[in-house]
């Protein structure tokens, strides 16, 4: 089964000595709460930005290479630019895309312990067990757990979602449904 089950959030949060709602908050705001879209392709978004700076921007297309952040292709097929990218770089365009319910960056593949960035690939297919144990190493690799503990939304979404958390709200929208979920 692709889902997350009760049973999965208790072991994360064990692992993190946290609470299953905050877990579930993270998740919610990720991805809206699916790791997979209804094709059964893992959640994706495509960051042009990424792929720019990885690739030394030498591929400029407008919705795959441009060297600063914007949201205007989010609308798009996602799985479409990662496509379009990957036929120019394929490491590059994987490791410029989140991957999965926690909307974990490729290029974090190696500091989460995976074997290769396709092992990483391979897990986000899998289903959404893989997507939170990458969700579990990265809040344990970057020092997250104490600021998931605390609830410290603010401290969490900037060292999750990076400096311009605010600009989108991460900390705001986790607060609200870590209350969803702990009621």
């Amino acid at each position: 089964m692709k889902q997350l089950q009760e049973c999965d959030f208790i072991t994360a949060a064990n692992l993190l000595n946290c609470e299953v709602p905050e877990i579930k908050a993270v998740g919610e705001v990720e991805s809206l709460n699916s790791g997979f879209q209804s094709d059964g392709k893992p959640k994706i978004l495509f960051e042009g930005h990424e792929f720019y700076k990885r690739t030394g921007g030498k591929h400029g297309i407008s919705n795959v290479s441009y060297p600063k952040w914007i949201s205007t292709y989010y609308n798009q097929d996602q799985h479409a630019r990662l496509d379009k990218a990957a036929k120019l770089d394929r490491t590059a365009a994987l490791e410029s895309a989140s991957w999965g319910k926690f909307q974990i960056m490729g290029y974090h593949w190696k500091s989460l312990g995976y074997a290769s960035l396709q092992a990483f690939i391979n897990a986000m297919y899998a289903n959404e067990t893989e997507h939170l144990m990458a969700f579990v190493k990265f809040v344990q690799v970057n020092g997250l757990a104490d600021e998931l503990r605390r609830k410290d939304w603010a401290g969490f979404a900037r060292g999750y979602n990076g400096p311009s958390y605010k600009k989108n709200k991460y900390d705001e929208k986790m607060a609200a449904a870590y209350r969803k979920y702990s009621k």
